[in-house]
């Protein structure tokens, strides 16, 4: 079985932009949190925001490994201008939820092809995952236990 690296190439290009635009926007909502609890999320958000930038910088780097040349596009930018926590904690659900089916496709391309690029993928679902059920859990009320849905 034979990698298709331009169709990896563009998955990888597609997840790097992903990533960029959610360092672009877990930066902007850290700058529009207002109230008591403003210091805890914040540095949660710029958290995220740094986290995003490691995770482009790993698709560029793979991009790269391949012969590909890294986009300096950035993933779609949607401005809301609703600056509630529990807004922002929606659209961020919504958007990790956009790249997590980035990395799927490129798991479903790479998978019995390329055992780096496959744990790549898996790896990157798992952290991507697990970030969703973090914010799921953030979106509940005290007391909830059910899962939240939008």
């Amino acid at each position: 079985m034979n990698l298709n690296k331009d169709k990896v190439i563009g998955l990888l290009n597609q997840i790097m932009e992903f990533e960029l635009a959610g360092v672009v926007r877990y930066t902007h909502y850290a700058l529009m949190v207002y109230g008591y609890n403003r210091i805890p999320i914040t540095g949660w958000l710029r958290e995220q925001a740094q986290e995003s930038l490691k995770h482009a910088d790993r698709a560029g780097e793979l991009i790269t490994l391949l012969g590909g040349h890294p986009s300096l596009s950035i993933g779609p930018l949607l401005e809301t201008h609703k600056h509630d926590i529990g807004d922002i904690l929606q659209e961020s659900l919504e958007n990790e939820s956009n790249a997590k089916s980035v990395y799927y496709k490129l798991l479903e391309e790479v998978k019995g092809k390329s055992v780096l690029l496959e744990e790549y993928a898996r790896e990157l679902i798992v952290q991507e995952e697990m970030h969703e059920d973090e914010v799921n859990k953030m979106l509940r009320k005290p007391g909830d236990i059910k899962a939240y849905t939008p």
